[in-house]
Formats: structure tokens, C-alpha cells, sequence
């Protein structure tokens, strides 16, 4: 891969020339995002101010971008790949984990910052819902000197972490990227990521940076935020004359598709008990991706996104079992 700046230093697997120009197979999917160690804090009730609040903790491994690469290479026959920028404190670990949940992970080592951190409050008395603290670290110093146009020989997709939006060289790195997918004609996907940080940034603002993302998959929250309409479908349905495919996660509501400004199908969640929601969207994104990979139709990837969204719940953080 070209362009590695001074201080960076990129990891592959033995023989793939650093992972550069190593050959890949038709069909793949390439996602570009955040790659972060969450510390999940299990709590009952509110938290206790000045004093301690009992919890049980677990550090996991996560990052929106990572979590959709491992839940996509759940399916058979996925061929997934991960680029994201680590620091060196983790890097290794990070490599470790994505490729024991069959994802080949192209990660950019940061020697300047550590990698991102999230501390993820799940209140186990709210339907396992969580709040997160979180700190990017190196995840959102993705810039265009790490994209290469050769990461795309082979690939089929494009996905697009949301979160590479709330950073200057992130959004750099979204229109290059954005820009050689549509070169070679390769769809691109993206997930709007965070509420919050959405609305920092603005609804219009992030439109106008998606534009030319051919499927976008916002959380109801993401989407209610993006149109000012307030409920789901509506937002589906004005979401999608400016997104060819628009999917709006629902959670226990299961989910809608919306195209060319109407709704077309409402997918009913898969029943679980909770245990702890850290990343049962990004669950269903990679589940819905590797289905559409497989020539799935949306209404039938969407399906098999929430038999994944009602996995990822009833586990701690926000991967699914490792493979290997």
C-alpha cells in the first residue's frame, strides 16, 4: 500500500508483501473503520455518584468497523477484510482477535497515539441498554495516505464505518475511498455509527458526505436524526430519495427497507433476552452485508441481520464467538 507516512508502520500476514499487493480472491469484502478495545462495566440500576457501583468487567475487543467484519465473516463462504489504524500498545492483540473470527485484518499501527478506547456502562436493569465513554485514540486517524486503490482488487463492497465522518482526515479518507469504489463500480455501504456524534456534525453536513453511497444503514435514532421525521418507517422513506437502499435498525422492532422514497419491507426482530445491546447493530450490518455478498435479496439479508442483531445481545461486547 502506498503513501505510509513516517511513523506508521503496516502489519500483514507472512508472504502478502505486507499486505500490500497480496492477491485476493473475487467476491470479498472490504471494511474501513474503527478498530477499539471496549471495557464492558455490567451494572444493576443507576450508577452511584462519589462512591462504588458493584459491576462486573470484561475487556473485549470492538470498534464499529471491526465488530461488522466479524459478524460478516460468520457466514460461509465470506471472504471479509478489515483496514483500521491501531496503536502499537495493542496492535498485535487487535490482529489476533480479527483473524480468529475469520477476518484478515489490514491494520495501519499508529506510533503516536494508543488505540481507542470505549468504556461501555451496560445497565442490566434497562434491557441490558449501555452508554459509552469513549476515547478514539487512533481509530479516527485514518487518513487518505492509507488507502490505496489496490485494496479493492477483488473486492465486491465497499463498507464504510460511519465513524470515520466525526474527524477530519476520517472524512478526507471517505471521499478517496468513496471516489475509487465508485471508479471501479464497487457498491459501497455505510453505517451512520452515533447519534451523538451525528448530531454534532450535523444532518445536512453528513449528507452531502455520504453522497454517492449506494446503501446506508442508519439506527432509528441515526435516522429520525438525518430526516426530522419521527418515527421509522417515514425516516426510511425520505432517507431513501437520496440513497438508493436504505435499512433503519430498529432493535427489538426489527428493522425497515426503504428505496426510492417508499418502504418495501418491515423485518421483524428475532426474540432474545438481553444481556448486553453493545453492538448488536454492527451485528446486523455485517450479517446483512455477507448475505447481500452471497447474492441474497435486502428483504432476505435483513432477515439474517437480525437472527445476528439477537446473537450479539445474549454476549458480552460486540463480536461474535471467534471461529478459530
Amino acid at each position: 500500500m502506498c503513501g505510509w507516512r513516517r511513523g506508521s508502520r503496516r502489519r500483514g500476514p507472512p508472504g502478502s508483501d505486507g499486505g500490500v499487493r497480496a492477491a485476493v480472491r473475487d467476491g470479498a469484502l472490504l471494511v474501513a473503520g474503527d478498530v477499539i478495545t471496549d471495557v464492558v462495566a455490567r451494572h444493576r440500576g443507576p450508577l452511584a455518584p462519589g462512591t462504588d457501583t458493584t459491576a462486573v468487567i470484561a475487556r473485549v475487543p470492538g470498534g464499529a468497523g471491526a465488530n461488522v467484519a466479524c459478524w460478516a465473516a460468520r457466514r460461509d463462504g465470506a471472504r471479509v477484510r478489515l483496514l483500521g489504524r491501531v496503536g502499537a500498545d495493542a496492535a498485535v492483540w487487535h490482529e489476533r482477535e480479527l483473524a480468529a473470527c475469520g477476518v484478515r485484518p489490514l491494520l495501519v499501527v499508529d506510533e503516536g497515539v494508543p488505540t481507542g478506547t470505549v468504556i461501555c456502562l451496560v445497565d442490566e436493569d434497562a434491557a441490558a441498554e449501555r452508554t459509552f465513554l469513549t476515547d478514539s485514540g487512533a481509530s479516527l486517524r485514518l487518513d487518505p495516505g492509507d488507502w490505496s486503490d489496490a485494496l479493492l482488487d477483488g473486492v465486491a463492497r465497499l463498507h464504510l464505518s460511519g465513524y470515520l465522518l466525526f474527524s477530519g482526515p476520517g472524512r478526507a479518507f471517505v471521499a478517496v475511498a468513496l471516489k475509487a469504489a465508485r471508479a471501479r463500480g464497487v457498491p459501497v455501504s455505510l453505517d451512520p455509527a452515533s447519534a451523538g456524534f451525528l448530531g454534532t456534525l450535523g444532518a445536512e453536513r453528513f449528507l452531502a458526505l455520504v453522497e454517492g453511497v449506494d446503501v446506508l444503514l442508519p439506527s432509528r435514532d441515526e435516522a429520525c436524526l438525518l430526516t426530522g421525521v419521527p418515527d421509522a418507517v417515514g425516516a426510511a422513506a425520505r432517507l431513501s430519495r437520496q440513497v438508493p437502499l436504505v435499512v433503519v435498525k430498529q432493535g427489538a422492532r426489527g428493522a425497515v427497507l426503504a428505496r426510492c422514497g417508499e418502504v418495501f419491507a418491515r423485518v421483524p426482530a428475532v426474540p432474545a433476552t438481553p444481556l448486553d445491546t453493545t453492538g448488536a447493530g454492527d451485528a446486523f450490518t455485517g450479517a446483512f452485508l455477507a448475505a447481500l455478498l452471497a447474492g441474497a435479496k435486502p428483504e432476505r439479508a435483513a432477515r439474517e441481520g437480525c437472527v445476528a442483531g439477537a446473537l450479539a445481545v445474549g454476549r458480552t461486547g460486540g463480536r461474535p464467538p471467534a471461529l478459530t
